[in-house]
Parts: structure tokens; C-alpha cells; sequence
């Protein structure tokens, strides 16, 4: 699990290491007919849980109310296979519904590869040129690559929102006063606004992170305190210049943004979602979690309603025998 790996990272003293432009050209109205090499999208077995409803309802039910929203976030498990194939199903639903405007927008690309991703959308270079050029993450050719050419066979632009991973990574080292003295190119990289209270989403970072214990390391507790602080400086750069880039390409063009990230980004509505929330306060926005399960038969929504509006259990996909 990410969050495990950089909990691992940090640990391990590698902060470098941390784990994961508004619109650069006009959206267009998706178009009626979908090319049906992209719209052939299967739905693996799953459940849908509607937590205002309070009840299992069909994924086409859960897909009509998505597309009245104005944003859009879909919190998965990057590990999970199904998930990738229902967030796909979402766009495929989202763009028989929806005639206005419509933004991708993505974690897996980092902003200063923005360029390389228009150019791409734009058929001016091709895809072996932009993966040469985007820094992809190890899946992409099997989870992310449907969503980005479905975007780009329906008109949508696709924007690379998060933060460049080594400039997370000096705040991770530094701390966020880190962010003042990058070049101005950098900065231009990194969300304008930054806010990193010690709130609700703090104790939840915190515990997800632990004490750190086992990893081959000795710290004291003001150690530790100091250092899962700095990652959660991290954290809040990665949500404030995620969620820049939502609610900057929602106002441009009073576009339907939706967001794929990883589910500790968005559930509860906090971080990137709470970030783009507040740049855009007027949006309707709606959280999707996404959560891996190992039998479907007997899965309880109750635990999870807070999650967001919906939550959506997939069958978990087995480990390989080590």
C-alpha cells in the first residue's frame, strides 16, 4: 500500500523518496457517440454503497448522480486493478450524461509535465514521446492509460495537478518554509496558497504513519513528532497544489472536473478535496472511495459511510505467492 511505503521510506530516512497548469487548452463538450474501442468498458464485480441512501445501489445509479457534480473525486487503492477498471466505467458514464465541458485531471502526473501532456492530447507528439517525457508511474499502461485516452478520444483536457515529487521531497527533508526559497520555476509548481493545520486530518496522517517502531531506527519521541510532521508538510503540498489545480480548471471554464487520486487524499473530504472545496465554495462536489475486499457477499457499508458519498467495494485481487 502507498501510504505504507512512504511510512517505510520515511522511516528509513529517505524523504527524498516521498511518495506521491490549471487547463492548458480550452475543454470541448465530450461527443455523442463514444468510439467504441474506449467505451467497451467492463464492470468487474463490485457493490456500490450509497452512504446518504444508506444502501447498496447499481454503479449506473451512482454514475447519473456523478455527472450532475462539479467535482468529482475518485479515491482508489493505486494497487488495486478493478478499481482502475470502474474509475474508467465513470468516464465512459460521466460522458453519455454529461454535454458540457468535462476535465481529467490526475495525481499520477506532476505539473511540470504538463507540456508534455498537451502536446500528447494535442497529436503533435506521440505516446512514446510523451511517456519519454510525462514520467509515468509503473502502472500506467494498464490502470491510468484508459482513463488518459478516453480523455483524449472524447475532447477532455487532462491535467498533470500534482506537485513535482523531488520538491515534495525537500519539504519532507526541510519543512514547508522549504517552499520560499525555491526558484520561481519551481515555485510556479507548487500551489500558491499553503495551509497545513494541525486539524482532523493531521491526527488521521499521524496515525496511519504509527511510531515508526521496527524500522531499524532510534528516535525519540520529539524525533519522530518532528519528522512524520514534515512528511505531513509534504502531504499538504501534494493536497494544496492538487487541489489548486481541480478548482482552477472547474472556474476557467465552469468545467466538470474529475479527480483521480489515491483514497487518503479525498475520503472524509479532507485533504485534496477539502483543498479544492475551498477554492471553489459555490462547486458541488462528490467523493467516490474506492475499497478492495475479500468477499463481496458479505460486505457492511455501515463502517465506511463517512468514507464519502459513495463507496464502491471491489474483490480484491490476491497477492502472488512469494
Amino acid at each position: 500500500m502507498r501510504y505504507f511505503f512512504l511510512a517505510t521510506v520515511v522511516a528509513a530516512g529517505l524523504a527524498s523518496s516521498i511518495a506521491s497548469d490549471a487547463i492548458a487548452q480550452t475543454p470541448g463538450a465530450a461527443p455523442a457517440t463514444v468510439p467504441a474501442r474506449i467505451a467497451t468498458v467492463g464492470y468487474p464485480a463490485h457493490r456500490v454503497y450509497d452512504t446518504k441512501a444508506k444502501k447498496i445501489v447499481d454503479f449506473e445509479t451512482m454514475v447519473a448522480k456523478l455527472a450532475k457534480a462539479d467535482l468529482v473525486f475518485l479515491g482508489e487503492q493505486h494497487d488495486d486493478p478493478r478499481t482502475h477498471q470502474l474509475q474508467a466505467a465513470v468516464l465512459e458514464g460521466v460522458a453519455r450524461r454529461r454535454t458540457g465541458p468535462v476535465v481529467l485531471a490526475l495525481e499520477m502526473f506532476e505539473r511540470d509535465v504538463q507540456g508534455a501532456l498537451d502536446a500528447y492530447l494535442a497529436g503533435k507528439t506521440s505516446e512514446t514521446e510523451f511517456l519519454a517525457a510525462s514520467r509515468p508511474w509503473p502502472n500506467y499502461a494498464t490502470d491510468y492509460r484508459p482513463m488518459v485516452e478516453f480523455a483524449k478520444a472524447s475532447g477532455w483536457p487532462v491535467v498533470a495537478g500534482n506537485v513535482p515529487r523531488r520538491l515534495a521531497s525537500v519539504v519532507a527533508r526541510r519543512g514547508l518554509a522549504a517552499v520560499d526559497s525555491l526558484p520561481s520555476t519551481d515555485r510556479s509548481f507548487v500551489a500558491k496558497a499553503l495551509d497545513c493545520p494541525r486539524d482532523d486530518y493531521w491526527t488521521r496522517f499521524k496515525a496511519t504513519m504509527g511510531d515508526m517502531a521496527g524500522h531499524g531506527m532510534t528516535l525519540t519521541p520529539e524525533q519522530v513528532e518532528a519528522t512524520v510532521w514534515r512528511t505531513y508538510e509534504a502531504q499538504c503540498v501534494k493536497d494544496e497544489t492538487m487541489g489548486e489545480a481541480v478548482a482552477e480548471s472547474h472556474l476557467a471554464k465552469q468545467a466538470m472536473v474529475i479527480h483521480a487520486n489515491g483514497a487518503f487524499h479525498s475520503d472524509y473530504r479532507y485533504g485534496t478535496a477539502d483543498r479544492a472545496q475551498r477554492r471553489a465554495p459555490q462547486a458541488k462536489s462528490m467523493v467516490v472511495s474506492f475499497v478492495p475486499v475479500t468477499d463481496l457477499d458479505t460486505v457492511n457499508g455501515k463502517p465506511h459511510r463517512k468514507l464519502g458519498d459513495y463507496v464502491v467495494f471491489t474483490l480484491a485481487t490476491p497477492k502472488p505467492a512469494k
